[in-house]
């Protein structure tokens, strides 16, 4: 029997509640947008390691994976082994610098891969993106790119009289209490400045893009807020240490009703994210899965959706 389409499961969200469900994104909504740019194989293929290029292209090979988190993962493992066994202080040091230039290189390969504009992007994708996303009430996002926020402010694109509030006035973290777009790993238009949480916005007037001013800040020096640790309880600890990522991962504990799972492999290094929905009042979760039902990576989604997610009673669908 074919699994239900989204659009049959939508139906059955709201035969059973008239309250709009809530979304989470993972970085298949990204791929689908921009195929060529927010895949791991491409990102591997532009990153610059430095000097220690050599050593962690290597690494990917051995590992044989693109996926950043997954290196920096086993990296993180190997550092508590050579820890545990005494390995030499020099081995352990470098293991330890490797995380860092894994992370520093994916958040500068990602700004430069970024669509510079949001006019890059066709009017009809937007239609269809807005589309999609305003069918739902609050919408959690774990990607780092600007496409979710440049469709929401696309004002000019049908339907007209969609509007979400992602808690910022102006470049200001201001209103959490308002909020209904949450950025659970931040991303590359958020930056902290002292004590408070802003996010870049294009400044017309001068005509200088968010990717303009994201890669001044980048050559300054200053990164923006990134969730990209190798494994699940780093992530959470670099999210309760932050209030605007702390805010944004207690509002998903927050929601309630039906909840919907759209671009995400329902990876281990993310059962923060996955706690968290087993931890709120939604009661049914919906999970996207593309391609053939029964291929091995869909078959691996279903069966971590049932180790993590099981308690939500989670419904595959296909897309």
């Amino acid at each position: 029997m074919p699994l239900p389409s989204f659009n049959e499961m939508l139906e059955k969200s709201f035969s059973l509640t008239e309250d709009k469900p809530s979304v989470l994104f993972g970085n298949g909504f990204s791929q689908a947008l921009c195929p060529n740019i927010f895949n791991y194989r491409s990102l591997f293929e532009d990153a610059d390691f430095g000097t220690r290029g050599t050593t962690i292209k290597m690494l990917f090979d051995k590992l044989e994976t693109y996926d950043f988190e997954e290196v920096m993962g086993t990296l993180k493992n190997a550092e508590v082994i050579c820890n545990s066994y005494g390995i030499e202080s020099e081995k352990t040091d470098m293991i330890s610098k490797d995380q860092d230039t894994l992370k520093n290189s994916l958040i500068k390969v990602i700004s430069s891969k970024h669509p510079e504009k949001s006019s890059s992007i066709e009017a009809e994708e937007y239609k269809c993106a807005k589309k999609f996303i305003s069918q739902f009430e609050k919408i959690f996002t774990l990607n780092y790119d600007l496409l979710l926020y440049w469709i929401i402010n696309k004002n000019e694109i049908q339907p007209e009289g969609f509007i979400t509030n992602d808690g910022f006035w102006s470049d200001k973290f201001l209103y959490p209490n308002k909020q209904k777009l949450f950025f659970l790993h931040g991303g590359i238009h958020i930056y902290n400045d002292g004590g408070s949480v802003r996010k870049h916005t294009f400044k017309g007037d001068r005509d200088i893009s968010i990717i303009e001013q994201v890669e001044k800040s980048l050559g300054e020096g200053k990164f923006p807020l990134f969730v990209s640790e190798p494994t699940h309880k780093k992530k959470l600890e670099r999210i309760r240490h932050n209030h605007y990522l702390n805010n944004c991962y207690d509002a998903l504990g927050n929601i309630n009703g039906t909840l919907f799972i759209h671009g995400h492999s329902i990876a281990e290094n993310d059962k923060h994210i996955f706690d968290k929905i087993i931890d709120s009042e939604v009661d049914r979760v919906f999970i996207s899965i593309y391609g053939v039902e029964n291929s091995k990576d869909n078959t691996s989604i279903i069966e971590r959706a049932k180790r993590f997610i099981v308690q939500k009673d989670p419904v595959p669908n296909s897309v």
